[in-house]
């Protein structure tokens, strides 16, 4: 009985490793943002007290296995304790299917096994710039540093859901500009 029990479990250690060495063999996704070659900044909207501004970016899936998109969000990097004359929100949506309820629509990328092409979206990384303590937005812009953001997303496909991301510098130079106004020394 006992041989027949240690006999069962070796056969399954041995078709476990099986499966994982053809999942291997198959590959596995690999969702890439190509933040380098991503879209100038450009303002979406600008009020007397704010200021949203965006970025595409396009994403690759470079693996031979097709992956989801599940999630995305922008995640601003300038706390108070950096600079607290502005308050900073971050969306992101597929260019493809913008949305107005901040809910991120999944999206699935094929991978490029098989003899296919390279499949590629684009995902609209936005930040909203909120003045503080009086200001306008171009005063608070003014006085602002360079900051960044992260750009972090769900993936699915072969793996287990993971998170992953990509980081996007912002100069003070550049969003002044775009505001219409020029940095000072504080």
């Amino acid at each position: 009985m006992e041989n027949i029990l240690l006999g069962i479990i070796a056969a399954a250690v041995v078709l476990v490793a099986l499966v994982k060495a053809y999942l291997n063999h198959l590959g596995l996704e690999n969702v890439i943002a190509k933040v380098d070659s991503r879209s100038p900044f450009v303002v979406d909207e600008q009020t007397e007290n704010s200021l949203t501004f965006s970025t595409n970016v396009e994403y690759v899936n470079e693996g031979p296995q097709c992956a989801t998109i599940m999630d995305c969000l922008v995640r601003p990097q300038l706390p108070y304790e950096q600079y607290d004359g502005l308050e900073t929100r971050g969306h992101a949506e597929l260019v493809s299917a913008p949305r107005e309820d901040d809910y991120f629509e999944a999206y699935i990328i094929q991978g490029k096994g098989y003899g296919q092409d390279l499949d590629r979206t684009f995902i609209k990384a936005q930040v909203k710039l909120i003045a503080r303590h009086g200001m306008t937005i171009k005063e608070a812009i003014s006085k602002m540093p360079d900051f960044n953001f992260q750009i972090i997303w769900l993936e699915t496909g072969r793996l287990v859901a993971h998170y992953r991301q990509a980081r996007i510098e912002v100069p003070a130079a550049e969003i002044a500009k775009l505001a219409g106004t020029e940095l000072v020394e504080v």
